[in-house]
């Protein structure tokens, strides 16, 4: 069974940074893609950021290219999320997710992705 335990958000500033993680569990970890979404309230799900089993491909949505970054320790089964000049508009809950199988093609689709963590909240104040 995949487990994904997400950790590191708050309440921040606009302007300020925060770095999210999200430890996984269940399964080989170093072979599988894994990717960022966030929820805002009222607002569909937007799929953040992707990045490749090995770390050298990485996706980012255009409204957070340039200021988010996302990483992963294979030794430690986390992916990361790193979040810099934050805006109000980033508040919302962020999940880290996982696809099923390997995925093929750069970048992966939205709906490649099967298992979620339970989300932490990203608090941005003006």
């Amino acid at each position: 069974q995949v487990q994904l335990d997400e950790s590191g958000g708050g309440l921040v500033q606009a302007g300020g940074s925060l770095r999210l993680s999200c430890a996984a569990s269940g399964r080989t970890f170093s072979r599988f893609t894994m990717g960022w979404f966030r929820q805002a309230p009222g607002k569909e799900r937007e799929y953040v950021a992707a990045i490749s089993s090995s770390g050298a491909n990485t996706f980012y949505a255009d409204s957070v290219k340039g200021r988010f970054t996302i990483s992963r320790d294979n030794a430690k089964n986390t992916v990361y999320l790193q979040l810099n000049s934050l805006k109000p508009e980033d508040t919302a809950v962020y999940y880290c997710a996982a696809p099923r199988g390997i995925v093929t093609g750069w970048p992966p689709s939205h709906r490649a992705f099967d298992y979620w963590g339970q989300g932490t909240q990203v608090t941005v104040s003006s």
